[in-house]
């Protein structure tokens, strides 16, 4: 289906709403374009100012770092194991 087509399909759709849906149907497809606009002239996300944030720190310390999150993970997980397994 080529792009006219299926833009007559979508105008065929919106005249079949009902009137009081058409408030809604407005908002979801500015979303959509107002989305597209954003995505492609946004600013990063507020996560991004974290980004490279680790880079300075000493290596040592970065190890120590990762093996506290591996031996959390593996307490976490252990619990989940054990409570998945002793409610069947």
């Amino acid at each position: 289906m080529n792009t006219s087509e299926l833009r007559i399909k979508v105008l065929q759709e919106i005249q079949q709403v009902p009137e009081e849906k058409l408030a809604e149907l407005y908002d979801l497809i500015s979303s959509f374009r107002v989305g597209s606009i954003q995505s492609s002239t946004s600013t990063p996300s507020p996560m991004m100012e974290f980004a490279g944030c680790w880079n300075e720190l000493p290596a040592e310390t970065y190890s120590e770092f990762l093996d506290d999150i591996s031996t959390r993970r593996q307490q976490a997980f252990s619990t989940r194991e054990n409570r998945e397994t002793s409610a069947n």
